[in-house]
């Protein structure tokens, strides 16, 4: 089974803004820093190596002429100490002589064992290294010296960086070519105080860098407050106007895009707060105009609801075609009763005058009395526990359960159930049925006024009110009707009522 996939982290606009500039920032200290870093550092570097060239030439033109082309040991060390002068360890080399020891504090010449890695050694207070021999040279020195060049090359030792120079010793007879002697001579120069530099230069860019970023910092919670401070207002003016606020209007401050944003939602706010006035004007004068005339409906119906009584028992005296148009009028007489009646009992809802007449009742004997009076005790089976009171309005509980119950016998299936449950704040009644429920589109309009198509119902024969109706006087008791299909099939609606009641202006009757 394929696990679901962590959510991300939810990061905020500040967060992200502020993110975003310390890593322009870091990116662009970093690039700068470093290409100075490299650039001053390749310059130091330089100037360092052709200072100690430059040293190395002017010490060895105080060597000729050479007094002995073929020097031993110690006059090697001579050569290697003129051309250290004291203060850089160095060795002469003639074929496979070598100068017998090299100047410089013990620890740093040929053949003297070395301390161990980081240890200082004692008479310089500098970390034991290796002095000059062949195993310390490179290699590649070497062979650039032998065939005659001057060259040196940047290494590391274990007290820092040294710049290794090594120059060919050559001879000079007149106006002959330069020869070369056969002498060699290596000097080390150490590049500790360069270094140094480098890394009080490394350090200043690392401090540049962080006071960069401390700055971008600040700058972008500055501008993050810019920005941020009216999109926290056009969403708290948006959530407003959701809820209904609909005179929210945001103040426009500048000329930017952000004061357009906040003219265009004040402009959308006024257009919108027009159209709803429209529609609320609009609503109130159909609602009138319902009440109106369900009202003044009712006496001429009434007149012809005594009528079609008169016609409805001569129907059976009158010959066929006008017996079966008596029984027509009369029974569309009722049908147009029911619908007036509807019609002013929503009315009612909608201007907000209907009201409650609660009344301690047995509920299991009002369901009784629901089915009693409709001639359904033998269609519906009922599960009433007994001793189950409420502070009811009975006339609008009778209204639900008639709408329930009428509904669930002419649109579903037998059996036909109502089941009561209560515990000490609520009942709850169900009405089921066992026909093919609803369907999945059918579900969220069951209770809309006049709503009556269905694919998985027979069409309707009432006004398409009744079970908005049903539902009004479930909320005007603080209770709710819902519906839901049974698993096992059929359409259940389930109707929840507080066992106490109150009015909607919220005292106790």
């Amino acid at each position: 089974m394929k696990r679901p996939a962590a959510p991300r982290p939810n990061l905020g606009l500040r967060t992200r803004l502020l993110l975003a500039f310390a890593l322009l920032c870091v990116v662009t200290a970093a690039a700068v820093a470093g290409a100075a870093y490299v650039q001053a550092r390749n310059a130091i570097l330089e100037r360092a190596q052709d200072a100690a060239v430059q040293t190395v030439r002017s010490r060895l033109q105080a060597l000729f002429p050479l007094r002995n082309p073929a020097p031993g040991p110690a006059e090697l060390a001579e050569i290697a100490h003129t051309v250290s002068d004291g203060n850089d360890d160095a060795v002469a080399f003639y074929h496979e002589t070598r100068s017998s020891a090299a100047p410089g504090p013990p620890c740093l010449r040929p053949g003297v064992p070395c301390l161990p890695s980081g240890v200082p050694c004692p008479s310089s207070g500098r970390p034991c290294r290796p002095g000059l021999d062949p195993e310390t040279i490179p290699k590649e020195l070497r062979r650039k010296v032998a065939g005659g060049d001057m060259a040196w090359q940047r290494v590391v030792w274990p007290d820092g960086p040294h710049l290794i120079i090594g120059t060919p010793m050559l001879i000079v007879e007149g106006d002959r070519p330069a020869r070369a002697s056969g002498i060699e001579v290596y000097v080390a120069h150490s590049l500790a105080p360069e270094q140094r530099s480098i890394d009080r230069l490394a350090a200043f860019a690392w401090l540049t860098g962080g006071a960069s970023l401390a700055f971008a910092v600040v700058l972008a919670m500055l501008a993050t407050r810019g920005v941020l401070g009216p999109v926290r207002e056009l969403g708290r003016a948006a959530r407003l106007l959701g809820q209904g606020e609909l005179r929210t209007r945001i103040a426009v401050r500048g000329s930017d895009e952000l004061a357009d944003v906040a003219r265009t939602f004040n402009d959308t706010a006024a257009e919108l707060e027009r159209h709803v006035e429209q529609l609320r004007e609009m609503e109130a004068d159909a609602r009138r105009f319902v009440a109106d005339v369900s009202h003044e409906l009712r006496t001429p119906l009434a007149a012809l609801a005594a009528v079609a009584d008169v016609l409805d028992e001569e129907a059976a005296r009158l010959p066929e075609p006008a017996g079966r148009a008596a029984r027509l009028v009369s029974q569309e007489t009722l049908n147009l009763t029911g619908l007036v009646n509807d019609l002013i009992e929503i009315s009612r809802f909608d201007s907000g005058v209907a009201a409650l007449a609660l009344n301690e009742v047995d509920v299991a004997e009002l369901v009784r009395a629901t089915l009693r009076a409709r001639g359904w005790p033998e269609q519906v089976h009922t599960e009433l526990p007994p001793a189950v009171t409420a502070r009811l309005d009975p006339r609008r509980v009778d209204v639900i359960l008639a709408n329930l119950v009428g509904n669930a016998l002419r649109h579903g299936e037998p059996p036909v159930s109502v089941r009561l449950s209560a515990d000490p704040h609520w009942i709850a009644l169900e009405v089921r049925d066992h026909g093919p429920g609803l369907g999945e589109a059918v579900l969220p309009h069951v209770f809309d006024r006049f709503y009556k198509a269905s694919a998985a119902r027979a069409r309707s024969e009432g006004s398409g009110l009744g079970l908005a109706i049903a539902r009004e006087n479930a909320r005007l008791h603080r209770g709710d009707l819902t519906v839901a299909n049974a698993p096992d099939g059929g359409a259940v609606f389930t109707l929840r009522l507080p066992r106490r009641a109150h009015d909607p202006d919220g005292g106790p009757e």
